[in-house]
């Protein structure tokens, strides 16, 4: 296939844009900075507000694979600006240039809009996506982790001396990236439509996050403490760390109060049919891997 993708150089993307080529697809992908030649790859230099680089990321294009978000923003304009423009204008793109086969990235979040800014934008996002008229399907997934991930490092790091603070409560579902990249292309050729699935590692119920902590901390090789933190700890905290690394923190307040609610688990109803898609990761086993990639990137 000819596929156009966007967050090609994100954590996600990076991982799709591995196994469609792996795959023997052709890609056409959307960066805003310079590349290094690869085979396979049309790079196309732009962004998402700009409107000559989208339809030329479509020409050709058999499939549009939409990854490209915003996860982290200063104020809901930011949300507004990165998934709901960014993913309108995505969609004229596509039905402007004649491709019909539009996925979806979205997220968990998009279930509960009233917890966070970004977790409305993204419910806003998919209304788009649904009143487009396209072919579309949309994933919304849980956490995500793997080599070159960058959300999880800080409970990494804290694993690795002997300590971990967790949401106090409450569980949720994971997924490797590698296996969200596989279920996003076998979508980008599958003949169901208007269906938004919510995947994960196949443990039903999902991790309790002690549990989740625990496991994170064997993969560095330690036993480490689990701190359960309430919400009200969530929202200080957010504020230390906005006070420590500014536009760089991690855990901001509309994070703090995404990560407080108790079930961000996928719904066994909205599951991805078996004969489409299932993982192939254990947790224990890539959250391993993924630590040790870390330490081999000297991130950890």
């Amino acid at each position: 296939m000819k596929l156009a993708l966007t967050g090609a150089t994100g954590f996600v993307g990076a991982a799709l844009l591995d196994l469609a080529l792996a795959e023997g697809h052709e890609v056409r992908a959307l960066t805003r900075r310079p590349q290094a030649d690869r085979a396979g790859v049309a790079w196309i230099a732009g962004d998402l507000a700009d409107g000559a680089a989208l339809a030329d990321l479509v020409q050709g294009a058999d499939a549009v694979i939409h990854v490209a978000g915003v996860v982290n923003a200063s104020d809901r304009a930011g949300f507004e600006a990165g998934n709901v423009a960014g993913t309108q204008a995505m969609l004229d793109a596509a039905e402007t240039g004649g491709v019909s086969r539009f996925v979806h990235v979205s997220s968990l979040a998009a279930r509960e809009p009233g917890l966070s800014a970004y977790g409305a934008s993204k419910l806003r996002a998919e209304e788009r996506v649904q009143g487009s008229g396209l072919d579309w399907t949309m994933v919304r997934p849980p956490m995500i982790y793997g080599p070159r991930d960058k959300e999880l490092l800080d409970l990494f790091r804290s694993a690795k001396w002997g300590l971990v603070p967790v949401p106090a409560a409450g569980r949720a579902s994971i997924i490797h990236v590698e296996d969200l990249a596989r279920l996003l292309l076998a979508l980008a050729t599958a003949s169901s439509v208007g269906t938004i699935y919510e995947a994960d590692d196949g443990v039903r119920g999902g991790w309790r996050h002690r549990d989740m902590a625990r496991a994170i901390a064997a993969a560095v090789g330690r036993k480490a403490l689990v701190i359960g933190v309430s919400a009200r700890m969530l929202e200080w905290a957010a504020k230390a760390d906005g006070l420590l690394r500014g536009s760089r923190a991690r855990l901001t307040p509309d994070r703090a109060a995404y990560f407080a609610h108790p079930d961000w688990t996928c719904a066994a109803s909205a599951g991805v049919p078996k004969a489409l898609w299932s993982p192939r990761i254990e947790t224990r086993a890539g959250l391993a891997a993924t630590a040790r990639w870390y330490r081999k990137a000297g991130w950890l």
